[in-house]
């Protein structure tokens, strides 16, 4: 089979788990940030909200991310790959597809899938596409664990963050919030740490189930992002670093940059994307 053969094949795939995703898409309102719905929020909440929104700024229903970086895939220490992936998010019902390519050789890919889909949590690596290396769908740890990414990612949708469809906040302290996303029987929580801006710098949590060969193993965990730009409206992060934490110290895993990002809005009706 030919490498054109497989790329068609995987590209169908892709199209066929956004479709998915398309088709799960529900309605979103208000389809406007309205500062009178932050103000029951905690302190850092509201400041973070006011630092990364304006008011009118038209709620986002999907979100399309082009990231390159380096991917580390070992379980125990660091060997990064380069990478390069598209992602695309639905808002509501939350879910995303993210299709990336692992350099782990001159002429030698690792393709991925690893979504959230109505529900379901879903991860496929194969080299080339054909030699299936990891495969895990279906559930309750991967949906909870993709649910967490999503909520975790959100930083380049802040929109999503804002309370209603599932979206809570619970106050810890002055710069840190518990954040919780309920969908259908899964829910995620992570808590969001914010700087002296306002903006979020880290996410974490105390445990997100980490694969270790054909097993799922509770880890601590945590996110970090960093280079804020203002992108149509919103102020959203450049750059991002994610890692587990081992008894030993962290092991980073994903570091990328966002090279694009492109907005569907709630107020212009059901998200389209031609790829």
């Amino acid at each position: 089979m030919s490498l054109a053969v497989v790329e068609r094949r995987w590209r169908r795939g892709t199209a066929e788990i956004r479709a998915r995703l398309q088709a799960a898409q529900t309605a979103i309102a208000p389809t406007a940030f309205d500062e009178a719905a932050i103000t029951t929020l905690p302190q850092p909440v509201q400041r973070y909200f006011q630092a990364v929104l304006t008011a009118g700024q038209p709620v986002i229903a999907a979100a399309h991310l082009v990231h390159e970086g380096t991917f580390n895939n070992s379980a125990n220490r660091v060997r990064w790959n380069a990478f390069s992936s598209t992602q695309l998010v639905i808002a509501n019902r939350p879910g995303f597809d993210w299709d990336a390519r692992i350099h782990m050789a001159p002429g030698v890919a690792v393709l991925v899938h690893d979504a959230y889909v109505n529900g379901e949590g879903m991860l496929r690596a194969a080299v080339f596409g054909v030699f299936t290396v990891a495969s895990m769908r279906g559930t309750p740890e991967m949906a909870r664990g993709e649910l967490m990414r999503f909520l975790a990612e959100a930083t380049w949708y802040p929109t999503r963050l804002l309370p209603g469809h599932g979206m809570s906040w619970e106050a810890i302290d002055d710069s840190t919030a518990l954040a919780t996303l309920h969908d259908g029987d899964s829910s995620a929580s992570l808590d969001f740490h914010f700087d002296e801006r306002g903006l979020v710098d880290a996410v974490s949590a105390r445990a997100r189930d980490r694969t270790v060969g054909n097993r799922l193993v509770p880890t601590p965990w945590r996110g970090r992002f960093w280079n804020y730009v203002l992108h149509n409206g919103v102020r959203i992060p450049l750059d991002g670093e994610v890692e587990w934490i081992l008894p030993g110290g962290p092991l980073p895993y994903w570091r990328g940059h966002l090279r694009d990002v492109t907005y569907e809005y709630a107020t212009r009706g059901p998200y389209q994307f031609n790829q």
